[in-house]
């Protein structure tokens, strides 16, 4: 019963249908299959026989999975705009936690380091801590951004094309992303905080750049690959 049940649910979720679908309607699957063999099991047959005879009135995979794919509502928005989920989705994220990482910056120069003319100085007590915090999401965001691509992916067994779209998208952006603060207007001010896309006006920065953002991609890809390895070997064994 168990291995049928696997069987339909990759059956499902490579036919586009979304993961919470699939859940509720194995669980009902479940349920009935119960009170098939349960009305077996009274009728005299041992337990075997129920069961066997419950699964032949439950239906073939064919037709419990018929139920599910084609129609529209159930199907996830991977497969209804994956150019959404995989291009626009996961560029918003970014922003918002290069917008995060830039307000701690900006709150971080103001009432940490009042009076001095950038906040990139030498730190001490807790404003190494503040500051940190910051450097780890503008540092760390394209990278977990990329982790949740592979894991919609895997959890859709979604092919690898439009998440490998996502992933160079944001590996391009964390890749180029360059923060930059301006001097304060007034003596004792506070200047300004931006961000811009640029690979620099050099040869050796647009080479960082481009490293920078072939290392985001690697780490970005590397535990959905791991996962994909790990299934073909299980399948194989």
């Amino acid at each position: 019963m168990a291995e049928s049940f696997d069987e339909l649910r990759e059956r499902l979720l490579r036919a586009g249908v979304a993961p919470r679908h699939v859940r509720r309607y194995l669980a009902e699957l479940a349920d009935h299959l119960a009170d098939l063999r349960a009305e077996g099991e009274r009728a005299g047959r041992s337990r075997a026989e129920a069961e066997s005879a419950a699964l032949i009135r439950l239906g073939g995979m064919d037709d419990l999975s018929k139920a599910m794919v084609g129609q529209r509502q159930f199907q996830s928005w991977c497969v209804r705009a994956p150019w959404a989920m995989f291009g626009l989705a996961p560029l918003f994220l970014l922003a918002g936690a290069y917008f995060v990482a830039c307000l701690i910056l900006w709150s971080g120069w103001k009432f940490l380091l009042p009076g001095t003319n950038s906040p990139f100085v030498r730190l001490d007590g807790f404003a190494i801590l503040y500051f940190g915090v910051g450097k780890w999401l503008y540092y760390s965001a394209p990278i977990l951004v990329g982790w949740g691509i592979g894991l919609i992916a895997a959890r859709q067994r979604y092919k690898a094309l439009w998440p490998a779209v996502g992933w160079v998208l944001v590996a391009l952006v964390g890749g180029t992303a360059q923060v930059h603060a301006g001097r304060p207007a007034t003596p004792g001010g506070v200047g300004d905080i931006s961000m811009d896309l640029t690979l620099g006006p050099s040869l050796h920065g647009i080479s960082y750049g481009l490293y920078h953002a072939l290392v985001i991609l690697a780490l970005a890809v590397l535990p959905c690959l791991v996962w994909r390895l790990q299934k073909a070997h299980s399948l194989q064994a």
